[in-house]
């Protein structure tokens, strides 16, 4: 339940005096809402920081003002002077001790200027100045005042976002509103901490932050604004920070076996593990024994093997007798995922299958009993695993490979197909620290940073596309040497308005020199299409695979050596590093060709010489991160990582280091929330709808 001292904050807008049904449709387009058709609250509004500022501070004289400038002027009405024809303004001539100047109205209503500015009296104006035929004048000034009324001129007028059918005169005034509905809450930040940075509380940085005193109020690195942002990095960290606690004292399976089936897949590996591995095994097999829930998130650089670690985690779980499943995003990498997993469990006996969508009729049945009598160990799949038709004699460990590919809810239907098994997420895409706490705060972190013995670095070339000739021939030796080239662009079709080289254009013109040995795949092919076309490139049917990015994960083709990326320049560095490590996973010499389109600006330059320095993705992950923003690295929404209001994490970064420790100790030390800190904390939760989330990442 909620709070009663947040009812006043989740009250409609339209409890606002001035806002009726338009208005609040219109402050929910522009400020945000909980659903797409609900109105918004008085908190969306105050959780909103301002876009901007007006500072109204500059009081001249006419004489003295400049054109294109904010100015506030005391003067004196003089004549009014009624439009000549028809379309033609309204003038007022006023002045003061030093000049006179013009206020023009267009579209005016006579009546209502006499009435607000009456010939003779004394007047406040503010407005922008202009100069028109050699003379100061301001049209449709923003304010206009008797001077008793001078506390209702903001020196510093903050701005609002906007939508059709709202004025910024309309939402400051809802604004300004809101604030008087804030209630005194009992602080919940560390009071040291608070003291120790100056920070004033919850309810005065909201006022100061929507009615600044000063400019610097209105600053991302005033006290009030930080005070606020650290609030809302607060409250998500701790609702992942009570997950994290509640898993690890959930009492789970202790999976203490003698390792005999680790020692066979450890024998019967194609390579020793790299010291990486040994280390993220050694990790993950505490967690298993341990009598609490794992939940921990294995962070693998680009073919750094993290398909063998979760091998090596399944091996543990099925000598327990226990199942596993493991799910990834695609067809094609769930198939690859069963092929792979089948290969290392082999030498310890286990039975691997794969169920997706795909699977129907008597061979789905199978595959379902399998499951539910326990003669399959290990299950790959796709979403088809969430179908009630699957159930298991024993599921003991979950395993879920690109977890940004899937939400919160996924990850809550698969667990609760065993009794509280084990979570591992695993993903390929190194992430900088910063996004990782706060997308994985939940779960225990462990990397791979070594690629295993035998891979040969890639060699990483930069080139303009005026050079393509050159490196079609260059293609061409390494076909006839019989190596395998990847070919990505990043368009399907041609388009006229964008200048980029489309994937069908390319493959005709491919085809038309190294004949019908080029396959093409993109993403509008079927799911059998494009695992069709990945086998036939893997068995080396086809020299040359023209394709979108679609073959970021899940294409493995040992044989290819060469990939070419057409328009780098567009791609961003995490991007290119994934597509790079679709070669160099054989033992012969791999390269890679970023194809730029001239001029390459700053920015993309920077990106390039980045990928062409270094093959470590966790630095090139930093890079992206300082070089494009989170704005970027956080802009797809499917991306699952959550968005901020308050916080900007480019500017706040500190803050969150900050605020994960914070969360964790408060966790620790109080996981139900009972002390008067923590009580308090409960407040912060649902304020920023964090509750909802304690809920659901108890799925983690």
């Amino acid at each position: 339940m909620r709070p009663t001292i947040l009812f006043p904050l989740f009250a409609d807008v339209t409890t606002l005096k001035g806002v009726g049904p338009r208005v609040s449709e219109a402050l929910g387009r522009a400020f945000g809402r909980p659903q797409a058709d609900a109105a918004p609250r008085i908190k969306d509004l105050l959780l909103t920081p301002p876009t901007g500022m007006i500072d109204r501070s500059y009081r001249p004289q006419i004489a003295d003002a400049h054109k294109d400038e904010i100015a506030t002027f005391t003067v004196t009405v003089g004549r009014h002077i009624p439009p000549s024809a028809k379309g033609r303004p309204y003038r007022v001539r006023v002045f003061d001790e030093s000049d006179d100047m013009t206020l023009v109205f267009f579209k005016p209503r006579a009546p209502y200027l006499q009435t607000v500015l009456p010939e003779g009296t004394t007047r406040i104006i503010s407005g922008k100045t202009e100069v028109f035929n050699a003379e100061m004048q301001m049209t449709h000034p923003d304010y206009i005042l008797a001077p008793q009324d001078i506390d209702n001129l903001p020196l510093y007028e903050t701005l609002y976002p906007l939508t059709a059918g709202l004025s910024q005169k309309v939402a400051r005034k809802a604004v300004m509103a809101a604030l008087q509905h804030i209630p005194q809450m009992d602080e919940w930040l560390d009071p040291h901490m608070v003291a120790k940075q100056d920070w004033p509380g919850f309810a005065e940085s909201l006022i100061r932050m929507h009615s600044p005193e000063h400019p610097v109020d209105s600053k991302d690195t005033a006290p009030a604004r930080l005070r606020l942002a650290y609030d809302e990095l607060f409250a998500k960290q701790l609702a992942m920070a009570l997950v994290r606690e509640n898993t690890r004292r959930q009492s789970g399976r202790s999976y203490d076996t003698a390792g005999h089936y680790v020692d066979d897949v450890l024998k019967g590996a194609p390579f020793p593990p790299t010291g990486a591995q040994t280390q993220a095994v050694a990790e993950i097999i505490g967690d298993l024994k341990s009598p609490f829930r794992m939940a921990r998130l294995l962070q693998g650089d680009v073919g750094a093997g993290k398909t063998f670690v979760a091998a090596l985690a399944a091996a543990h779980v099925c000598e327990s007798g226990a199942q596993v499943a493991l799910m990834a995003p695609t067809e094609i990498l769930a198939r690859q995922h069963a092929q792979t997993m089948a290969a290392f469990l082999e030498p310890a006996g286990l039975t691997v299958e794969a169920i997706t969508g795909r699977d129907k009729g008597k061979p789905r049945e199978a595959l379902a009993t399998g499951l539910r009598e326990g003669y399959i160990d290990v299950v790959v799949g796709t979403h088809a695993l969430f179908q009630e038709s699957v159930d298991f004699a024993d599921l003991g460990l979950v395993i879920i490979d690109e977890q940004h590919r899937f939400g919160v809810n996924d990850r809550m239907k698969l667990t609760l197909k065993g009794k509280r098994p084990d979570l591992l997420v695993m993903t390929a895409t190194p992430i900088p620290r910063t996004l990782a706490l706060t997308a994985y705060g939940d779960l225990d972190i462990s990397k791979l940073t070594e690629k295993p013995a035998g891979r040969k670095p890639i060699e990483t070339r930069i080139l303009p596309l005026a050079r393509l000739d050159n490196v079609i021939e260059a293609v061409g030796r390494k076909i006839e040497d019989g190596e395998q080239v990847y070919w990505v662009c990043p368009l399907v079709e041609d388009s006229e308005v964008i200048d980029l080289t489309s994937v069908e254009d390319r493959h005709r013109q491919l085809t038309a020199i190294y004949g019908d040995r080029v396959g093409l795949l993109h993403g509008r092919l079927s799911a059998q299409d494009k695992e069709a076309m990945s086998q036939a490139f893997k068995r080396g049917e086809y020299d040359v695979l023209v394709a979108t990015t679609v073959i970021e994960v899940g294409v493995d083709a040992p044989n290819a050596t060469i990939m070419v990326i057409e328009h780098a320049e567009r791609f961003g560095l995490a991007q290119l590093h994934q597509l790079r490590g679709r070669v160099g996973r054989g033992d012969k010499s791999s390269s890679c060709l970023l194809l730029y389109k001239a001029p390459l600006g700053v920015s993309g330059k920077a990106r390039l010489e980045i990928m062409r320095e270094s093959e470590d993705g966790f630095l090139i992950s930093e890079k992206d991160w300082e070089l494009r923003g989170s704005g970027d690295l956080l802009g797809a929404r499917q991306s699952g990582l959550p968005g901020y209001k308050l916080a900007d994490l480019d500017k706040h970064k500190s803050l969150l280091e900050t605020a994960v420790q914070d969360a964790r100790h408060l966790a620790s030390i109080d996981p139900a929330l009972e002390s008067p800190r923590g009580q308090a904390a409960r407040n912060l939760l649902y304020l920023f709808e964090q509750d909802y989330g304690i809920a659901l990442m108890k799925a983690g």
